[in-house]
């Protein structure tokens, strides 16, 4: 179903005369397989790196790989003031026991974090790494697979309807 809405409005007049107007390369804004997944694995393994101006970084990525970018910049929005406290929390204590360190008590508050930063900062983001080269991978491959399926199904029902 959100193929078959990415064709459509990949189509559309008025996102046409926008790429136009804007001067927009349209590879950034293709609606196929190939440049969806990579824009979420582009995005997901961003997403997943506590740093300020994540979209920023996305859009640096542009002259060096082709990718759908809004695909990219949407899945950075996963990262949230809602979802970022529980996935660094996370992230953080998935470092910690990986790299055999004691965890701290978190308390979310500005100045817990300014006077501890020392001793959270390489257990929060050898887990970011981590959390980043599992969930990326695995989002590429989740968007490759269901693409996939959908044709699959599509052209089996459109056999099935002759």
């Amino acid at each position: 179903m959100i193929r078959k809405t990415l064709k459509k409005t990949s189509r559309s007049e008025k996102l046409k005369s926008f790429i136009q107007k804007s001067k927009v390369p349209p590879e950034f804004l293709a609606a196929n397989r190939r440049m969806i997944s990579r824009g979420v694995l582009l995005g997901l393994l961003i997403a997943f790196i506590p740093m300020p101006m994540q979209m920023a970084a996305v859009l640096l990525f542009m002259p060096f790989f082709r990718f759908n970018v809004p695909v990219a910049l949407a899945m950075c929005w996963i990262t949230n003031p809602f979802t970022m406290p529980p996935m660094y929390f996370l992230e953080y204590h998935f470092g910690a026991f990986v790299l055999g360190m004691q965890p701290l008590n978190v308390e979310m508050t500005i100045d817990w974090f300014t006077k501890n930063i020392d001793d959270i900062f390489i257990p929060l983001y050898f887990g970011a790494v981590v959390f980043s080269l599992v969930f990326a991978p695995l989002g590429y491959w989740a968007v490759n697979h269901f693409w996939k399926s959908s044709v699959h199904k599509d052209k089996k029902k459109h056999r099935h309807h002759r």
